[in-house]
């Protein structure tokens, strides 16, 4: 029989032996108090203890598989009970012919013949032996599938927080590429520059950004070299406030979200607008949260020539969701407002 099945949770060998010692010398001291016999007891439990761990792993391994979790709940119970009172038989004659002749001194009076009272009480014994054990077992089992099923939670949420992150960065190098792209065809001077900060920021999204968590600090020099490249793209027609205030050292956030903000302003809020266009962007660190707002004009231009900007669906939608997969619901409060402006304000714990 192997003791290491997943029906046991993977308990090795040595467990087993373990607790049915300790449960055979329990019952050996137990009894032989009882008895005033210790060497009596020592027999009867040497007689006994195979019966029980026969009909223990019996209906585990096989009752409980092919009857009671197919819910042929009749059977089950008919053949629960027909082992048990034929292994009460065999345990009565046992008794008999290889320990004493007065089998029962435990009970009522020493008897020498079956007796119904005995297999009632010989039976409950059992079913009481087989449920313990029985319980051990279903225990074991829960806790599995309970660690089984963190784990596949776990695992998907990583693998879903991973694709929601890859989503990010090739959206973001397509936009910025677009911007190299026409500062190009203008054979700009400012085209090398662009590139060693597009360099940069590629540098940090690809190997900075593996981990569930990123020092805000990194973060928000991140958001500044995107910033640094779109006032390179546009001139003095853009206007950009930033302002930082609290301890942003040692604090932690998920990698890449507020970056998905900032593009997100520009996308809509520079991008399909003309003349000045102006984003207002506050990092406020207070205790345990940071309070980010970021505020750019509404569109006035729509666009449908622009394939990137146009099939673009990531955005918001993905930092909602990357916010209910990386962060318990008290840990972020998300609010998006389109009246006049469009701001986004952002509570997030950052311990």
């Amino acid at each position: 029989m192997n003791f290491t099945s997943n029906h046991l949770h993977k308990i090795s060998f040595r467990h087993h032996i373990v607790f049915w010692s300790v449960y055979f010398l329990f019952n050996t001291f137990r009894w032989g108090s009882y008895f005033n016999d210790y060497l009596y007891s020592l027999k009867t439990n040497l007689l006994g203890f195979p019966i029980h761990i026969t009909l223990c792993y019996f209906n585990i391994f096989f009752l409980m598989p092919k009857f009671l979790f197919k819910k042929k709940y009749t059977l089950y119970i008919t053949l629960f009970f027909t082992v048990i009172f034929l292994m009460v038989i065999a345990k009565f004659n046992l008794t008999y012919f290889l320990i004493s002749n007065e089998v029962w001194p435990e009970g009522p009076d020493p008897i020498s013949s079956l007796s119904l009272n005995y297999v009632l009480d010989m039976m409950i014994g059992e079913v009481y032996v087989i449920t313990f054990v029985t319980a051990i077992k279903v225990t074991l089992d829960f806790l599995e599938k309970q660690k089984r099923v963190a784990d596949l939670e776990k695992t998907q949420l990583e693998t879903e927080l991973l694709f929601l992150k890859a989503q990010v960065s090739p959206h973001f190098f397509f936009n910025t590429l677009n911007n190299i792209h026409s500062l190009a065809l203008e054979k700009s001077e400012k085209t090398p520059k662009i590139i060693m900060r597009l360099s940069e920021l590629m540098r940090y999204l690809l190997y900075e950004t593996k981990s569930q968590r990123q020092s805000l600090s990194n973060e928000i020099c991140c958001i500044q070299n995107y910033l640094d490249l779109e006032k390179i793209r546009h001139d003095d027609s853009l206007e950009i406030n930033m302002s930082i205030s609290g301890d942003i050292q040692d604090k932690e956030i998920a990698p890449i979200l507020l970056l998905t903000f900032v593009e997100n302003a520009f996308k809509h809020g520079v991008n399909k607008n003309i003349g000045v266009r102006k984003i207002e962007i506050d990092f406020a660190v207070k205790e345990d949260f940071l309070y980010f707002t970021i505020t750019n004009p509404l569109p006035t231009i729509i666009n449908n020539e622009n394939t990137f900007e146009h099939s673009s669906g990531i955005g918001l939608e993905n930092v909602k969701k990357r916010l209910t997969l990386g962060y318990q619901k008290n840990d972020y409060k998300l609010t998006i407002n389109n009246e006049n402006k469009f701001s986004v304000h952002l509570q997030i714990k950052v311990t």
